[in-house]
C-alpha cells in the first residue's frame, strides 16, 4: 500500500513521540507499504525549525536525511498535478502545507497518515 505521511507523523515517528497512534506506527513500519513525505513537509519543517517552531534533536540536515534512509520513506516531490488538484481545494483547512498533503493524496489517490480529523471534510482516505 502506498501512503503519504503528513508532517506530524514524520516527526512524531522519528521522534519515538507516544503521540502516534499503534495503528499509524505500524503502516509506517511495514517495509511492505510505500511511504511517502511530502517535500512540502520537509519544507514545513524546515520552516518551523528555522523559526523557532521546532526543534529537532539534531541538526536538519543530519536527522532527515538519515531517517529517511533509514526507514526506507521516500519523498514526493511536488507536481503540477498535486498544484492543479490544490487550485480546486474549498477552504475547510487553511493551513497550506496540510492543503498541499490534501491534494498531493488525491492526486496520488492514496491515504494520509494523518491524526488531523478535518482531513476527511476532502474526498481523501485519512489512516490513523
Amino acid at each position: 500500500m502506498r501512503v503519504i505521511l503528513d508532517t506530524h507523523a514524520f516527526l512524531w515517528f522519528i521522534m519515538g513521540d507516544a503521540r502516534l497512534s499503534a495503528s499509524a506506527r505500524g503502516l509506517i513500519e511495514d517495509a511492505q507499504n510505500e511511504r511517502l513525505v511530502s517535500a512540502g513537509s520537509l519544507w514545513e519543517i524546515a520552516v518551523k525549525v528555522s523559526i523557532g517552531k521546532l526543534t529537532l534533536t539534531e541538526p536538519f540536515d543530519v536527522i532527515i536525511p538519515r531517517e529517511l534512509s533509514q526507514n526506507g520513506i521516500q519523498i514526493l516531490p511536488i507536481t503540477v498535478a498535486h498544484l492543479s488538484v490544490l487550485c480546486g481545494l474549498p477552504f475547510r483547512h487553511r493551513d497550506p502545507f496540510d492543503r498541499l498533503l490534501i491534494a498531493q493524496a488525491m492526486a496520488e489517490n492514496v491515504p494520509l497518515v494523518s491524526a488531523d480529523a478535518i482531513v476527511g471534510a476532502y474526498p481523501v482516505s485519512r489512516l490513523w
